[in-house]
């Protein structure tokens, strides 16, 4: 994949800095938590949608942003944070395609993530 693709989907400068800090083995055993976790986040936040939920929604997003930055997953942290201001404008417009690309590419983007830092171990 070439670097600048990967640069849209990842935080490449932060997940250099936490391999530094704290080796791209520790970070892949979060990434993996992460992994374990992400089904139950983005259920929420479809679930928080389905039931027409704003406050849940936008709250379940921010939650969501949190999580994916700390593993450097950047696009998904971009949407998510789209996601979580419900009191924008364009909020009521773009926000079921935020969340649609969120259920789009969270898998594929978290498989790049680790196969990214494996080649970093």
């Amino acid at each position: 994949m070439a670097t600048a693709e990967l640069e849209s989907i990842l935080d490449l400068n932060t997940l250099e800095q936490y391999c530094q800090a704290i080796g791209a083995a520790t970070l892949l055993k979060s990434v993996v938590l992460f992994e374990q976790l992400m089904p139950e986040y983005v259920g929420n936040l479809v679930s928080a949608d389905k039931a027409n939920d704003k406050a849940t929604l936008c709250s379940e997003a921010h939650k969501f942003k949190g999580a994916a930055g700390s593993v450097g997953l950047k696009r998904i942290q971009q949407y998510a944070q789209q996601l979580q201001h419900g009191e924008e404008a364009v909020w009521a417009t773009g926000h079921s395609a935020w969340l649609q690309a969120i259920v789009t590419h969270a898998q594929d983007d978290l498989a790049k993530l680790k196969e990214h830092l494996e080649s970093q171990v």
